[in-house]
């Protein structure tokens, strides 16, 4: 998982430094449960938390050339990969601490990656949590 989570958002930000054009934009995806403490995820909650400093780190160092860098993080996802490592109680946990009782769908995603790559170029070093209030306190 480490290597997946961490080491691979290493090199693909590494890389995306030397070949984004001036005034691009970089995005990395990261989970919302960077901000919800939850059993069973701690493992994956710090290989993606690696990925959200080095996404900061990245948009300090590209501010010069007009290149933001972002972190989305959606919430536990309505795909085929989530329901076979959840409990029925979990998935239904999650679906009512978010907006609509559901979880997030890919269509949540897509407009703010839209967002951040035209129109959201003030926007840098940040992470946007997409969960539907899920990680609201």
């Amino acid at each position: 998982m480490d290597l997946i989570n961490n080491k691979v958002a290493f090199f693909f930000i590494s890389e995306s430094i030397k070949k984004v054009s001036d005034g691009g934009r970089i995005i990395t995806l990261v989970t919302s449960l960077l901000a919800v403490c939850t059993p069973f995820y701690p493992v994956y909650q710090g290989t993606k938390a690696a990925v959200e400093y080095y996404t900061k780190a990245a948009s300090k160092e590209l501010m010069a050339r007009n290149v933001t860098v972002n972190c989305v993080a959606p919430g536990p996802m309505d795909t085929p990969s989530f329901y076979p490592q959840e409990t029925p109680e979990a998935v239904e946990f999650y679906k009512s601490s978010a907006l609509q009782h559901r979880l997030t769908d890919i269509k949540d995603i897509v407009p703010i990656i839209k967002f951040l790559v035209t129109d959201g170029g003030w926007i840098t070093g940040q992470v946007i949590f997409a969960n539907g209030g899920l990680a609201a306190n």
